[in-house]
């Protein structure tokens, strides 16, 4: 009987060393003979009737695995014979090198095999892990990754040009990804435990970082990034990546320019956020803005902006800030511009009434498939707010306060384009009503599975012509033509 399946029933060898594996299982009660491989089959017990799943079986790197080892070992003689505080309280311009050249001086003490390529590899990656974010760095530094996820130590995906593919990048174990977690969220006062197994925090770049920790998440942590460029994207970029054609990209700057409130919606991952950025950019440098996140993420240019951030509860559960409070704290700023990053609750409400009573301009996000479901959403959001409302009354709201509903999808072959220019007209009833003034029109697929089709506009003359005229904004009327 193999060893394993001794483990298995609860009998081992080492518990039972001299005893015949049959008689050893249960006395008396003859073994059944293995038909394939020979040796005994224990006798069936009684089980439960529903018996517990086995957990799925964690794949973790075997301690003894020499390249982890002589990393571990090298990185503890980093420590305990380098001074690391006081060489980055240098803050030297070198400092990586003169780590990799005390790296390499403590490898030569070291008898190893290592080929050059895996030696460069071996510096790096306790560079890396001295200084930086260890396996995540050269993800981090890949211009060419636009997010990334890690579901446990050893399974890590990141998504270029819309499409997910798996990375070789991995972490030695569950605790080693930990520790990366937690050097992440303590460098901007967050906190993650078995208490508070859920974080969002933004890494030095601007990037957004949410984890899950055991026991919510079952098979390790799970990390997910969202990555910024360094550079915002402009408007030029996105008629370049198609997303926007020159003529509803003219209009936008129209809408920013007019203090038309605007609401962006669209789905996860649909550049709700890039596109904020890019309408943000329209305002000019002479106003005041004021913006509000759940975590900072937006990229304005301009000079005069207040940001602010919420904060999350203590560990005894006090001093959360929320959106809410930082919307209505911002009608005391004496804003001009109210850009919100995304509207999730009751916070709704309190923007809306920012839109209806003279802060018009205002920017903000939300998530929906369709301009008609950002009305249903708002609709929602704004009951979370704990008022009881007519819904007529939240549909006025609405009506008189947004202008237009900018709907953002991302497609099937993984890129992202503004599907909807939709104008809010106003009520009739106890409906909103809702036009759209361009709209993506997707004609087939080509040979590599990429979406043709074009941003057209559907012939209607918007209402707000006449409101951005006064505002002294030319709209050439040609760009609704069919």
């Amino acid at each position: 009987m193999s060893l394993s399946r001794q483990n298995r029933w609860g009998f081992g060898k080492k518990d039972t060393p001299n005893i015949p594996e049959a008689e050893s299982l249960q006395a008396g009660v003859p073994a059944e003979v293995n038909p394939v491989g020979g040796g005994a089959i224990p006798p069936k017990f009684s089980q439960p009737a529903s018996p517990s799943p086995a957990p799925k079986p964690k794949k973790e790197v075997a301690p003894e695995d020499p390249y982890y080892e002589l990393k571990s070992n090298i990185h503890r003689r980093l420590i305990e014979e380098i001074d690391l505080k006081q060489l980055m309280e240098k803050g030297s311009t070198g400092l990586r090198d003169q780590i990799r050249d005390a790296i390499s001086h403590l490898l030569m003490e070291e008898s190893n095999l290592l080929t050059l390529s895996e030696r460069d590899r071996l510096i790096e990656d306790i560079v890396n892990e001295a200084m930086g974010l260890g396996p995540l760095e050269q993800l981090l530094r890949d211009q060419s990754i636009s997010e990334i996820m890690i579901l446990g130590p050893h399974l890590v995906y990141v998504e270029r040009n819309g499409k997910l593919t798996e990375s070789k990048v991995r972490f030695k174990d569950d605790g080693h990804l930990l520790q990366i977690i937690d050097r992440i969220v303590s460098a901007v006062g967050r906190r993650v435990d078995e208490t508070q197994p859920l974080c969002d925090a933004r890494l030095k770049d601007g990037s957004r970082f949410n984890c899950v920790i055991p026991p919510l998440a079952l098979d390790g942590p799970l990390v997910t990034i969202r990555k910024f460029s360094k550079d915002p994207l402009t408007v030029q970029d996105l008629i370049n990546f198609g997303s926007l054609t020159p003529e509803s990209a003219e209009l936008l700057r129209g809408f920013v320019q007019g203090r038309m409130n605007i609401v962006i919606s669209g789905g996860t991952g649909s550049g709700k956020t890039t596109l904020l950025n890019v309408l943000s950019s329209f305002i000019p440098d002479d106003e005041r803005i004021v913006t509000i996140e759940d975590t900072a993420e937006l990229q304005l240019q301009q000079k005069h902006v207040a940001r602010m951030e919420t904060r999350p509860p203590n560990l005894e559960g006090r001093g959360e800030i929320t959106m809410r409070d930082l919307v209505k704290n911002s009608l005391r700023m004496r804003p001009e511009r109210i850009v919100v990053g995304e509207c999730r609750s009751g916070e709704t409400l309190d923007m809306l009434q920012a839109m209806n009573t003279g802060h018009d301009g205002s920017l903000t996000t939300l998530h929906a498939n369709t301009p008609r479901d950002a009305i249903r959403r708002m609709e929602t959001m704004v009951m979370m707010a704990g008022y009881d409302l007519p819904q007529k009354a939240i549909r006025e709201q609405i009506a008189s306060a947004v202008h237009v509903i900018i709907q953002a999808s991302r497609l099937s072959d993984g890129s992202r384009r503004v599907m909807n220019i939709t104008e809010v007209v106003g009520m009739e009833g106890e409906v909103v009503l809702l036009q759209d003034i361009f709209h993506f029109v997707q004609q087939g697929v080509d040979e590599n599975n990429k979406i043709i089709g074009a941003f057209k506009p559907t012939g209607i003359r918007p209402k707000f012509l006449d409101i951005l005229k006064a505002e002294g904004i030319e709209i050439d009327e040609s760009l609704f033509a069919l």
